[in-house]
């Protein structure tokens, strides 16, 4: 980017350096400015590419983090279900000692 910018500069700075000169000073303006206008269409040209570019990775990112979420949701689902049944098993336990010690001994 910076160096079509210094190109476009150095095609100006050309063009008015051979008006100065007096030799010709419509051509070289005349080229001067088709050189302007080259220098501009590869700029737009060069930053579309890199918006195109840039709005692929943030979709690729995107899709990543959103796969990654899903995973970990699942992950963590999971996990409380498998804590969930080992609370109730526990809890099953203490209520079957529980019942054990308060029943009447023989």
């Amino acid at each position: 980017m910076k160096s079509r910018l210094f190109a476009l500069l150095t095609a100006v700075t050309l063009a008015v350096s051979l008006a100065a000169c007096g030799d010709s000073a419509k051509e070289a303006a005349d080229k001067a400015a088709a050189a302007t206008k080259a220098a501009a269409e590869k700029a737009a040209v060069a930053t579309k590419e890199a918006a195109d570019k840039a709005a692929a990775a943030t979709k690729e990112a995107a899709d990543k983090a959103a796969t990654a979420t899903v995973d970990a949701a699942g992950k963590a689902a999971d996990a409380t279900k498998d804590a969930a049944g080992k609370a109730a098993d526990a809890t099953k336990d203490a209520a079957a000692k529980a019942a054990d010690s308060m029943a009447p001994k023989k």
